[in-house]
């Protein structure tokens, strides 16, 4: 008989390709981790895992077990939801990961709009870019993440998630006052080519659409500066350090002096936000008021 918990311990590997990787999200020991997949390997009669000087990565048979784990943790989430709604579930606490614009336009008010239609439901928030907030779902350290899509992130029909779309906004050019193109109506990315630019750190998910855009308008962007807080983003390109994209809700409430703000030439790069959970928690009594709270207060 295979013991879930071991099949939590197969994902966790395979999602952090190392044991200790796999043990620290899991809030376990390296050992007690290789321990459970031996445990595993013995009730399976497979040999699941393989070790290198790269870290760990799934045999064919691992494979074939982890599609059958996404499987089973699934239909493991839906006997909680149905366990839960059949004792009423109507109180408890939900936790939720986001970035921090995220927080400001749809996880706050979703607060408020609880606090009306679900008043025994409880917000628990954590601030975390969507590189960080997906993994700490998956690991169970959260119940919803508030992220956004980047490059290699888990897909929308990724089998572990559900997606829950939320909303969509553009990014803007931000150019210092005085630049070149500072009084141009659109600004066409390849124009700024040339320019140093200020942005977020590699592995925030928007640091991937700015790079990804101006790879599509044909350059690679020169990032000197790196921030992820985008009100010293936009101060560093005031003072003449560079140029930036950043999202349009960022810039609400940012001090904008000394810098122009103009949408981009054609198609504009796009956040896109969505909820995710682990999939089958949708129907849970507790998640799924606020992922209609969610969905209900998101706008661009």
């Amino acid at each position: 008989m295979i013991e879930a918990r071991r099949l939590h311990i197969l994902r966790a590997v395979a999602d952090h390709r190392t044991v200790t990787a796999a043990a620290a999200a899991l809030y376990l020991t390296p050992s007690a981790v290789s321990q459970q997949l031996a445990a595993l390997e013995q009730e399976t009669g497979h040999r699941l895992v393989e070790r290198g000087a790269k870290g760990v990565r799934l045999t064919p048979a691992g494979e074939i077990l982890l599609g059958h784990t996404n499987a089973v943790l699934a239909q493991l989430e839906r006997a909680e939801a149905e366990l839960a709604a059949y004792s009423n579930g109507e109180a408890g606490t939900v936790t939720v990961a986001a970035f921090a614009t995220g927080i400001a336009l749809v996880v706050a008010p979703a607060m408020t709009r609880l606090a009306r239609t679900a008043p025994g439901i409880r917000l628990r928030v954590q601030d975390a870019e969507g590189d960080a907030s997906l993994p700490m779902v998956l690991d169970r350290q959260v119940d919803v993440a508030v992220a956004v899509e980047y490059r290699g992130a888990p897909a929308a029909d990724d089998p572990r998630l559900t997606h829950v779309p939320l909303y969509a906004e553009p990014f803007d050019a931000v150019l210092p006052e005085h630049h070149r193109l500072a009084g141009a109506a659109e600004v066409p990315l390849a124009d700024l080519a040339k320019d140093v630019w200020t942005g977020p750190y590699p592995g925030n998910p928007c640091h991937d659409v700015a790079v990804l855009a101006c790879e599509n308008a044909g350059f690679q962007p020169r990032m000197e500066h790196a921030s992820d807080d985008f009100r010293a983003v936009v101060a560093l390109v005031a003072v003449g350090a560079g140029v930036a994209l950043v999202p349009r809700s960022a810039l609400r409430g940012t001090d904008l002096t000394g810098v122009a703000v103009r949408p981009v030439d054609g198609v504009a790069p796009t956040r896109r936000v969505f909820a995710a959970i682990r999939r089958g928690a949708e129907t849970h009594p507790l998640i799924r008021p606020v992922l209609t709270a969610l969905a209900e207060v998101s706008h661009p």
